[in-house]
């Protein structure tokens, strides 16, 4: 795919995201996506054959860590963008996958997710491991902390749809997993 496909798929992507946040998973047809990104149906079918696919990349790809560690990033500038929009989606649930995460997983995707857990444990481990050889972070179980960083932040996602956590639950996260992580 060109410069322009990229281009357009990272659009799709873009403007899909925005859908399922608003409309969850289940509601998001293919000419709702194609309204959004002013694409035709063939347009779009050149890229995705169904919202699902398009929810599947969005999930798989919700956080990435190779290219920036593969440029030699800062372990703790990667892991402050993370938190940033953890957070964003802690304090603002309107902008939140989570209705639709779990509206998917009702449907019966379990294969889906466990290959998202398994994708996310990879990412946060390679992040971690990176951390601690360039001695960002201290050394740490990174299996230990890949749990609390996923468990802690899904709960929180979760329950900002439902109850009000409180201006600081986003924050008190962030410091709590800093001070463990970072030197």
């Amino acid at each position: 795919m060109g410069v322009k496909g990229d281009i357009t798929r990272s659009n799709i992507i873009e403007e899909s995201r925005k859908l399922f946040v608003k409309k969850g998973f289940k509601d998001v047809t293919m000419s709702d996506i194609c309204e959004a990104t002013g694409l035709s149906r063939g347009g779009l079918y050149r890229h995705f054959s169904s919202p699902e696919e398009i929810f599947n990349e969005i999930m798989i790809d919700e956080f990435s860590f190779e290219e920036g560690i593969a440029r030699g990033e800062s372990a703790k500038r990667m892991l402050t963008e993370a938190f940033s929009k953890m957070s964003a989606q802690i304090n603002n649930p309107s902008q939140s996958l989570s209705s639709a995460l779990y509206e998917y997983a009702a449907a019966g995707h379990e294969d889906f997710y466990t290959a998202v857990d398994d994708n996310e444990r990879k990412n946060w481990s390679d992040l971690i491991e990176y951390g601690i050889r360039s001695h960002e972070f201290k050394k740490v179980n990174i299996e230990s902390m890949v749990d609390l960083i996923l468990y802690y932040s899904r709960g929180l996602m979760l329950w900002s749809k439902v109850i009000d956590p409180g201006e600081d639950a986003a924050a008190n996260y962030i410091n709590t997993i800093s001070e463990i992580l970072c030197k």
